[in-house]
């Protein structure tokens, strides 16, 4: 149809067009693992992303599952119905993209015959959406045990069934994938798709045609997660002269009290006999001295560094308002997108810190000694635990000044919003612009929300995650 064809041109020279993520590979491969992480890490950095579990509609279509039989290729009735939840979840997809302001959505299935995937490419094409497929390869038994156990038998699929019944079905129910399972082919058949090959759980990748700078930062993500449990510990600096004068940035050493914390964050390292930690800071003198004590090697970061105030730093909020009220009043409408004159805005953070959340993802255990602004956004990643993390919180009971400040009530946005992430210098109008001008996709007013930072006390460290 002429109008398919003008749609798809469109979409293949327009780089902001939405991207749909399509899953392959068989059960218990680590495709939802990917999913939740990859969805995490999108949102992170500022791109709307939501996962569309295919599973979570076929047990709303089927309320009681009963056997491995279900997905027989021979089964002509679970055929069609696991056809039509497919359909369902595009639509959802496309409602997703087009009217709800979503740039990315992961479709999350097994989609391991051509067929379903050339249906999943006409509804992209369709609607002038990229596709880029991420497929996970494993023939290791082990990995493939593991996955059951730990997940599986904890799906809804198998309520009240022992693990050894469970094991059975499941592995039944893979081989029933395997009779039509056709992987992707590089060199011939999909040599003109874009997609990355997760092999093995990453000891190989294979590549392919990455088509603009949003696959390649999902090239660049599944590439540096690892699949193994380890800790991450997030640690605040010991209390400051400057927070106990109530002034923010700089470069002061530790109070009294924050030498306090210091050791009673040495006695926490050894109570805990984390003899395998690397411990990271900044280039700031109070996180240093904060893990000078520990008695251990560390590794300082200036990525680490707390957020640059510009003007305004080392003054108290109190200085700042009656010195420079437009900018307070800028910083109280939109602290996440508000950047300071010559300094940073916490979207401007996120970035900088992105080299690091690689890093964490990649390592073993890792004590973080950090400041406030830099928590927060390393604490908005690892608190989403849909994607696998289990968050526990200690307190070392030791005094501090409370830096945390509520957003004023009565606060008034002033007519021009400056230095902010989208634009140098524009009104609220024009910053409310269509994210996408294409045939199929019409424009909506709407801006995409900044993500939640979480909320911090002073004396709240650390954290693990």
């Amino acid at each position: 149809r002429e109008g398919d064809k003008v749609s798809a041109a469109w979409a293949s020279y327009m780089t902001n067009s939405p991207t749909v993520i399509v899953m392959i590979g068989l059960p218990a491969r680590g495709k939802t693992y990917m999913s939740k992480k990859l969805t995490r890490y999108l949102n992170w950095i500022g791109v709307p992303t939501k996962v569309f579990n295919l599973g979570v509609y076929r047990r709303e279509a089927v309320q009681a599952y009963k056997s491995y039989d279900f997905f027989r290729h021979d089964n002509k009735e679970a055929m069609q119905i696991r056809k039509q939840c497919a359909l369902v979840a595009l639509e959802d997809v496309k409602a997703y993209l087009n009217e709800e302001g979503g740039q990315i959505a992961v479709f999350d299935a097994t989609n391991t015959t051509r067929e379903r995937r050339e249906l999943i490419l006409h509804f992209a094409q369709e609607h002038s959406y990229k596709v880029f497929f991420v497929e996970s390869i494993c023939d290791d038994p082990d990995v493939i045990a593991t996955n059951i156990l730990d997940v599986k038998v904890s799906s809804p699929d198998y309520p009240e069934r022992d693990r050894e019944s469970v094991m059975e079905d499941f592995l039944k129910r893979i081989e029933c994938y395997k009779v039509t399972y056709k992987p992707l082919d590089p060199d011939e058949h999909d040599k003109n798709l874009s997609f990355i090959q997760v092999i093995n759980v990453g000891r190989r990748f294979l590549v392919n045609k990455v088509q603009d700078y949003i696959q390649s930062k999902i090239v660049y993500y599944l590439m540096n997660i690892h699949v193994h449990s380890h800790s991450i510990y997030l640690c605040r600096h010991g209390e400051s002269h400057h927070n106990v004068e109530g002034r923010i940035g700089g470069d002061s050493e530790l109070s009294e009290r924050g030498r306090q914390f210091s050791t009673a964050l040495k006695g926490f390292v050894q109570e805990h006999h984390l003899s395998d930690l690397k411990v990271w800071t900044s280039q700031l003198r109070r996180t240093i001295q904060t893990a000078e004590e520990l008695g251990v090697p560390y590794e300082q970061w200036k990525i680490l560094n707390e957020i640059d105030a510009g003007v305004c730093e080392e003054l108290s909020y109190e200085t700042i308002e009656e010195t420079h009220p437009e900018e307070f009043a800028m910083r109280s409408q939109d602290k996440y997108h508000y950047r300071y004159p010559g300094g940073e805005s916490y979207q401007d953070l996120v970035q900088r810190l992105e080299p690091v959340i690689m890093e964490l993802e990649r390592q073993g255990n890792v004590l973080v000694i950090c400041h406030q602004a830099v928590m927060r956004c390393l604490l908005a990643y690892f608190l989403d635990k849909s994607a696998g993390c289990k968050v526990d919180m200690f307190d070392l009971k030791v005094e501090a000044v409370n830096t945390h400040r509520d957003r004023p009530l009565n606060a008034v946005p002033p007519a021009f919003i400056r230095r902010n992430s989208f634009t140098p210098l524009s009104s609220q109008d024009q910053l409310k612009r269509p994210r996408l001008y294409s045939v199929g996709n019409p424009p909506h007013a709407r801006m995409s929300q900044a993500p939640t930072l979480p909320s911090m006390q002073f004396s709240e460290s650390p954290v693990i995650v």
